[in-house]
């Protein structure tokens, strides 16, 4: 059983709210409007302080009552992170242990080995989910080095493996749900997710095929990435489809 906090992922598919702006007001929102779970942006909030990100995280926690993802992303796959990468991933490590702390990590499959090894030990022995990560934003791999991705991302210890791709047809899409389902056919949680406006539909349709979750934006908030709904908008649309 796949679960972040107490949503059982393998029952239902979680709407990801993303924070990177105003994290206490933009987690109240973001709960308002239904998201099932929060993303902690370290890199896009520029929390660097172990004091000031636990500060945030417990307020966060016992306003909400919602599981927390943390995540720290690095400048090769997008994100924000000023500072030296072993900071980045000590930061994270040194959080998963906070009473009442995130629920979920997530870390990239091309970061340090030894740094990822760290988090994800760290992870598992605090119960927490690991999520281990891929983005590419130019392309879409082929589509056995997807199966590769993915493969490789639970031989790192990944509980779901995330796939974020830029797709320039329709084809990289189907290849990125086949890519996805096959993981799913032989027993493994993922999140897949085509960016951009080709690949926008993914968002909603993408649990259909094997992904456990979907990342959205929160009203007023800019997104973390091309060709994201709001939450709302998710919610509704995967009700529908139902």
């Amino acid at each position: 059983m796949i679960r972040i906090g107490s949503l059982d992922l393998e029952e239902k598919a979680a709407v990801v709210a993303v924070i990177l702006e105003n994290p206490l007001e933009t987690s109240r929102k973001a709960a308002e409007m239904g998201a099932d779970i929060l993303e902690i942006r370290l890199d896009l909030l520029g929390i660097r302080d172990l004091e000031i990100a636990s500060e945030t995280i417990r307020k966060i926690k016992s306003e909400t009552r919602l599981p927390l993802i943390l995540t720290n992303r690095s400048s090769m796959e997008g994100g924000k992170w000023q500072g030296k990468e072993a900071e980045r991933t000590e930061l994270l490590k040194n959080l998963l242990s906070l009473r009442d702390g995130p629920d979920a990590v997530d870390i990239e499959l091309s970061a340090g080995r030894k740094a990822r090894d760290r988090v994800i030990k760290a992870a598992k022995t605090c119960g927490k989910t690991v999520i281990v990560s891929f983005h590419n934003f130019s392309e879409t791999p082929p589509f056995q080095e997807m199966k590769t991705i993915f493969e490789e991302s639970f031989l790192a210890g990944a509980d779901i493996a995330k796939l974020a791709v830029m797709p320039h047809s329709m084809k990289d899409v189907l290849d990125l749900l086949r890519a996805s389902l096959d993981a799913k056919e032989a027993g493994g949680a993922v999140c897949a997710i085509a960016m951009g406006r080709l690949g926008k539909h993914t968002r909603v349709i993408a649990p259909f095929y094997g992904s456990v979750l979907t990342y959205a934006a929160v009203e007023g908030s800019v997104s973390a990435a091309p060709g994201q709904f709001q939450v709302d908008e998710v919610k509704k649309i995967m009700e529908l489809l139902e």
